[in-house]
């Protein structure tokens, strides 16, 4: 366990930033920390008085917002495990991740809790609108009384009023379980990763004395907080130091993106390679492949020009104010990277999973190297599998502080990935130097990023097309960041139906049609594209992925 506890981290933050703004809503309200911690320690009444015992699961589901984090840190300073879920799970995997974790009480954004069916969950004892934090549905008959005495009970327990001075958070141990994160909606395929107090608060640590943000600097919050690597970088790290976090409270655009960080102007930036690329694409190619520029970009000392003026242009698009842009989730394209490192753009690529809580490693921009993802953090050992881990490429392993204490109630599939040394099995392959870099070669996992960060899991999609008529094997693989699946054809059903090439495509499209609307939005396939032969495998007969994408 490291010495510094998550609980205290958020108890200072509170006390010392009392009355400065802590989280907004874009272009809606704004919390102070003050204000913050007094609604924390009312949930906390709320809890104890409705029968909530620390260790209980509490779930949460909505998109970012001030509130949504109000909820979170409600939770975990109680010592109760949060179980934060997307927004775009469909009601039956809410259902399912409810129901699975055993939790007792639910925050639900109102948009979510007109779609859900609380016959479906049992166990609730009540639920909590995540826009008002008011109920809207209990089992517990005592529940509104509660609510509506609490200004008496926080007046009976701090009747000189509550201040900074005053403000206590209950002491949890680092030891104490935390969150549990779900991989995925769907019932086979999800797994929920019980994350400690521990690597969350190693994460912070980290954070706090590696990426640059002081107290009172502004972020501009826009991934999916349901995921740890918006979860910790956008909120918990930076709440910690007593940053104000402005949470986009809608789906983020590009443009939504861009015009939120010129007017909050924050200073550092998550992202996502999605975003990069697109703004690389839409923004940049179009100014540099113009002829009058791309000549002088092949000059000499005119190239030093155009990339100033570039390097202008982007940074004010980032909102001018930043000192680097950290990219997560998914390698970045070694062209963008290179083209923006010329430039002089601070940008650098990190690399973590759900598991790790999530950061696994992580360098400066102005020490980072293109193509790597930065160097093991502190708190994890981190090795290559093989017997040459500078040039022969073998799985990542890590141990240590950040790794997970197991998948809940899932004890095969932790055996899976955590072998009896406490080593985690990432799945991923690479490569580390003899300056300690990571150099990401491969993902033996297939998981796909989606457009605002969800993760995509192409096996989910892939086992309902299989399962159609006239479909061999497919591969899901994505495409100008919308998903296409890949079909090789059942030649002997499509010869028994005597179907022309025009019928066989538009069955497929058929198939799309129907299997999208069992899907979230982010993981509805855009088109399907017909494959002449049998896809590539491995001796295992895995699909060799790679070659596809």
């Amino acid at each position: 366990m490291i010495k510094e506890n998550l609980v205290e981290y958020f108890q200072t933050a509170i006390k010392d930033n009392w009355d400065k703004p802590a989280v907004s809503d874009y272009n809606g309200k704004t919390i102070t920390f003050g204000e913050v911690g007094e609604t924390i320690l009312k949930f906390h009444l709320v809890f104890e008085k409705t029968g909530i015992k620390r260790g209980d699961k509490i779930a949460l589901i909505g998109k970012n917002s001030a509130n949504w984090a109000v909820a979170y840190l409600s939770v975990l300073t109680y010592g109760a495990v949060i179980v934060p879920i997307l927004p775009d799970f469909l009601p039956k995997d809410v259902h399912y991740i409810v129901n699975h974790s055993e939790s007792k009480a639910f925050f639900v954004a109102s948009s979510i809790w007109s779609s859900v069916d609380i016959d479906q969950m049992q166990e609730l004892r009540y639920v909590i609108g995540v826009e008002e934090l008011m109920p809207l549905f209990s089992r517990a008959d005592h529940l509104d009384e509660v609510i509506h005495s609490l200004n008496g009970f926080m007046q009976e327990r701090y009747p000189e009023g509550l201040n900074a001075e005053n403000f206590q958070l209950p002491s949890t141990s680092n030891n104490e379980l935390g969150e549990i994160s779900y991989t995925s909606g769907t019932t086979g395929f999800s797994k929920g990763v019980m994350l400690l107090h521990n690597s969350l608060a190693a994460n912070v640590r980290f954070a706090r004395a590696h990426m640059p943000l002081e107290p009172g600097d502004k972020i501009v919050s826009f991934l999916p907080l349901a995921h740890a690597y918006g979860l910790a970088f956008e909120f918990l790290f930076p709440f910690s130091l007593g940053c104000h976090i402005t949470f986009l409270t809608k789906t983020p655009s590009p443009q939504i993106i861009t015009r939120a960080f010129q007017e909050i102007k924050p200073r550092l930036i998550l992202s996502v390679p999605l975003v990069i690329e697109k703004i690389y694409k839409k923004k940049i190619l179009p100014v540099v492949n113009k002829s009058p520029v791309n000549w002088m970009l092949k000059t000499p000392l005119l190239n030093k020009l155009i990339h100033k003026k570039v390097l202008a242009g982007v940074k004010e698009g980032f909102g001018g104010n930043f000192v680097e842009v950290v990219v997560g989730g998914a390698a970045l394209s070694h062209e963008i990277e290179t083209f923006f490192r010329t430039i002089g753009f601070p940008i650098t690529v990190g690399y973590g999973m759900t598991e790790c809580g999530p950061l696994i490693s992580y360098a400066a921009a102005k020490e980072a190297k293109i193509g790597s993802c930065g160097k093991p953090v502190d708190t994890l050992e981190v090795k290559i599998d093989s017997h040459d881990p500078e040039n022969e490429v073998g799985e990542i392993l890590m141990r240590g502080e950040n790794v997970m204490a197991g998948y809940y109630r899932n004890e095969e599939a932790t055996k899976m990935v955590l072998d009896d040394d406490g080593w985690l099995h990432s799945g991923d392959l690479g490569l580390m130097d003899k300056d300690g870099y990571i150099f990401i070669k491969g993902r033996s996992k297939s998981m796909i990023l989606g457009p605002s960060g969800q993760n995509i899991y192409p096996e989910e999609i892939e086992s309902v097309l299989n399962n159609r008529a006239c479909v061999a094997e497919s591969v899901v693989i994505q495409r100008d960041g919308k998903l296409v699946a890949l079909i090789y054809p059942d030649e002997d059903v499509v010869k028994s139906m005597a179907l022309s090439n025009q019928e066989l495509e538009d069955k497929l499209e058929n198939y799309r049609k129907e299997m999208n609307k069992d899907f979230p939005a982010y993981m509805r396939v855009s088109r399907i594209v017909l494959y002449p032969e049998p896809f590539e495998k491995t001796p295992k007969q895995s699909i060799k992925r790679f070659l596809y994408q």
